[in-house]
């Protein structure tokens, strides 16, 4: 970390003192009152006090005591903004979803006020998808490696069907097109299975799989398969005897946690009901410049930034009846190689507290990426924090049950399921790591990074994992 001068050290200290005093007027019964001083608050400040204002408002919201959190919210309200500061935006947005987890305790007033609400079109979240793909380096870093990673099982092979379990980006399988053709013995036969809610995706990117492999003169066949992962029937896939098959699953797995929901995870641990203060109290302790920084500022106390609940919780053991189900179906086409991109996050936990913390940290480091790379003036970097990142924020701190969808766990839980799922871990191509650690570099841009562990490639921003990407192939026997 960069040295600070005494000018700054004396400004770090003078932001805990602040952040003393915060604590105590905002446990106090005016809370709500008026505050001049917050409008004064310079910038390191603001995002320390923002930080304690959500940390309190979920505590709140978490133990029912609505009223305190209408009079958090109130208060964050007037500090943070979408189009301000990295801290600005981010507690505007996890506001959003407290206030949208207040408004669910009356079903009838939430459904009203959402009634009108016009759902994202397929157009607005292809939008989207692109412009996540365009702004960060992370998804063209994972399917550098994946398709490298197929091109080096498939060698020789001469029929190669490659099924995309979330088939939404065209590029990854055009590279793949291209990567083929260019074989010494020549290109193989290629099919690909694309499996996506939406016909209108899959007819899309049917269309422009076509157009690359007739340009390029490759035997192509498209196979959409419309529906929902959790209702797949493998048959639907007609993988044939004497295919060589690659799986591949980017960002789609995890939501399949969500319908394994036990009543187990609803029975809070008294230790999980007592952390709370300690959330509060390691928040004082934050004090950095980006949000990033503040929230790993704990690091330099000794603490851990973020528990992973993997170690801190017998509730997170990876036991997941669906997922395992749909690993082992997987199992049974006796794929030559399997692919799995995840983000690398815990936002799984059982308690509202375990998942606000942990979010906090891994959407600090996305926020940071931004505000690193693109003005904040930026329309697309609006959308994007808006109708992406908000959007999952609103779904981790908000929904419950099977309406929960953005579960992200660690690789180390992947790592447990794929095992048990019987398979084994297949190193990842160093040529294909080469290609990955070539295009960060293009960034211009010092903070991302990537790291190798034990075969597995985490992509990082500074040291923070991001997301992971692990290849699989089957043990010989269960």
């Amino acid at each position: 970390m960069v040295s600070m001068s005494q000018n700054e050290s004396s400004s770090l200290k003078s932001s805990s003192s602040s952040l003393q005093v915060f604590s105590m007027m905002s446990l106090s019964p005016s809370l709500g009152s008026s505050y001049p001083w917050l409008k004064e608050l310079k910038s390191e400040e603001r995002g320390l006090y923002l930080i304690h204002l959500l940390l309190t408002c979920a505590n709140h919201v978490a133990t029912g005591s609505l009223e305190n959190a209408n009079i958090a919210l109130e208060q964050i309200s007037e500090l943070a903004s979408p189009d301000g500061d990295t801290m600005q935006r981010i507690a505007a947005y996890f506001s959003e979803a407290l206030a949208d987890r207040i408004l669910k305790t009356w079903p009838g007033l939430h459904k009203a006020i959402n009634s009108t609400r016009v759902v994202d079109l397929v157009s607005e979240q292809a939008l989207v998808r692109r412009l996540f793909f365009e702004v960060f380096p992370f998804l063209k870093a994972a399917f550098l490696l994946v398709n490298q990673a197929i091109i080096e099982a498939m060698e020789g092979e001469k029929v190669v069907h490659v099924i995309d379990l979330n088939a939404a980006e065209p590029m990854q399988w055009i590279a793949l097109i291209r990567g083929l053709s260019a074989r010494p013995e020549g290109p193989p036969h290629l099919r690909i299975t694309g499996i996506h809610v939406r016909k209108e995706v899959l007819d899309q990117m049917g269309h422009r799989l076509s157009e690359e492999a007739e340009k390029l003169d490759i035997p192509f066949q498209f196979n959409p398969v419309v529906g929902d992962l959790e209702d797949l029937d493998v048959e639907r896939l007609h993988v044939k005897t004497g295919e060589a098959v690659a799986i591949s699953s980017v960002l789609r797995l995890h939501s399949l946690l969500a319908y394994d929901d036990e009543p187990l995870r609803k029975k809070l641990p008294l230790a999980l009901k007592n952390s709370n203060g300690i959330h509060l109290q390691r928040a004082l302790q934050m004090s950095q410049n980006t949000l990033g920084e503040l929230l790993e500022k704990d690091k330099v106390n000794g603490c851990s930034p973020s528990p992973d609940s993997a170690s801190s919780s017998p509730l997170s053991s990876p036991v997941s009846p669906k997922v395992d189900t749909f690993l082992t179906a997987l199992r049974g086409l006796l794929p030559k190689l399997v692919v799995i991109t995840e983000q690398d996050s815990n936002h799984n936990g059982s308690t509202l507290m375990e998942r606000l913390l942990e979010s906090l940290h891994s959407y600090a480091a996305l926020f940071d990426c931004l505000e690193s790379t693109v003005s904040r003036a930026s329309p697309e970097r609006l959308k994007l924090e808006k109708m992406l990142f908000g959007n999952e924020i609103k779904n981790i701190i908000s929904c419950e049950g099977a309406e929960r969808k953005e579960r992200h766990e660690k690789l180390e839980k992947w790592i447990q399921r794929l095992d048990s799922a019987g398979f084994c871990n297949v190193p990842l191509s160093y040529y294909g790591m080469l290609q990955a650690k070539t295009l960060l570099q293009g960034y211009n841009c010092d903070g991302y990074k990537m790291k190798d562990e034990n075969g597995c490639v985490m992509v990082c921003w500074q040291d923070r994992p991001m997301f992971s990407v692990s290849a699989w192939r089957c043990r010989n026997s269960l």
